[in-house]
């Protein structure tokens, strides 16, 4: 029996033609060979705000989080989740985007978003109380601004689900039970609904929850997110943030806070390997330091050299650079130091997929089938 490499090929063009026929809708079978465009491809991405941990989660140089995919960020309270979502919303801003925040928590500060760059002019607010209200206004905001301009970028932050109540929990005292599962089953029907709806319109849909423990867990992750499981299956990325300590400096003699050591890991990624994690600065007067993750990646990886309070950066053919951590912006903004220190981060962290061996059927191979009876 001869098997010809071409008929695969074939058959699947006749078949995506029929039903492409068939649902009058619009297109619905696509091959992913790049030639073009499907709904699961990522156009855009928008950055964190961190570079270290648009690396981590894109895995290609400049990316960040996807277009057109969920993403859910969880961790404790002060652990950095509100200002991930809003650095988010300034880079919107800054591509020329529209920002929109949804607020369940209703303790947003003005002060802090302008210090790390949102223009409050620019980005429209919306105070709101319950899931339900919450996914209705996404689809009208995302209806209005698709028919007035398809190609412009859109983040939509909801921070959070967790500060979110039901129509039916609203109505109800205080002391009356059997509403706990009510949210859950809200958040499960109006996900499949928006899961695609996020993808065609090509939306950065961003949303926060808080982590809450599992009660009488011995072994595994004790962690859990408010609003059921629909959320993190739908995420196409989830990070969970951690608080690993406080930066504190000595002002008029005292010990004061300035900020916090935080560590986020990816623990759901379907841009790149998971389970891999960014740590970074924050602090409360300009949020994300990306300068300062950045050179804990060069020490990381042994691309700088450490000794006392100096490091030294080995260029090829040139004379080694000294400087000390506070000097290390200055050293950045050389002329094309940002981008050979960035492409040195890259060759280490950005993980290459192992190619397949070629397993193509020639025109002349003929196969035995043999039957035993």
């Amino acid at each position: 029996m001869k098997i010809k490499e071409t008929v695969r090929d074939e058959l699947a063009n006749v078949l995506a033609d029929k039903l492409n026929k068939q649902f009058k809708d619009g297109k619905v079978a696509y091959f992913l060979d790049g030639a073009t465009e499907s709904p699961s491809s990522i156009k855009d991405w928008v950055s964190t705000g961190s570079s270290m941990l648009d690396l981590v989660i894109s895995n290609r140089p400049n990316g960040g989080l996807p277009v057109g995919r969920i993403t859910e960020v969880t961790g404790l309270e002060a652990s950095g989740k509100s200002l991930l979502a809003a650095h988010t919303l300034a880079n919107t801003q800054k591509r020329g985007g529209v920002a929109v925040y949804i607020d369940t928590e209703s303790a947003v500060s003005h002060d802090f978003l302008e210090a790390i760059g949102v223009d409050l002019n620019k980005m429209l607010y919306i105070p709101l109380d319950t899931i339900e209200d919450i996914f209705s206004a996404i689809e009208h905001i995302i209806d209005t601004i698709r028919s007035s301009d398809k190609d412009r970028l859109v983040t939509i932050v909801v921070d959070s689900v967790a500060a979110a109540s039901t129509k039916v929990e609203m109505q109800t005292d205080f002391d009356k039970d059997g509403y706990a599962t009510t949210k859950a089953i809200v958040i499960s029907k109006a996900m499949r609904k928006i899961t695609n709806l996020i993808s065609r319109e090509n939306i950065c849909l961003l949303f926060t929850n808080q982590l809450r423990q599992k009660m009488g867990v011995m072994f595994g992750d004790p962690w859990t997110t408010s609003g059921g499981k629909a959320l993190a299956f739908h995420s196409s990325v989830r990070l969970r943030l951690k608080n690993l300590g406080q930066i504190k400096q000595k002002v008029s003699g005292q010990d004061q806070t300035i900020g916090i050591k935080t560590k986020c890991q990816v623990v759901k990624n379907r841009m790149g390997p998971p389970m891999r994690h960014a740590d970074f600065d924050i602090y409360f007067d300009s949020g994300i330091d990306d300068v300062g993750s950045i050179l804990k990646v060069l020490k990381n990886y042994k691309l700088v050299k450490s000794g006392g309070a100096w490091y030294t950066l080995k260029m090829d053919g040139e004379e080694d650079i000294k400087f000390q951590a506070k000097d290390f912006e200055e050293v950045l903004n050389r002329d094309g130091m940002r981008e050979y220190l960035y492409g040195l981060i890259c060759d280490k962290l950005i993980m290459k997929y192992k190619e397949k061996p070629d397993y193509t059927i020639g025109e002349n191979v003929e196969y035995e089938n043999e039957i035993e009876e």
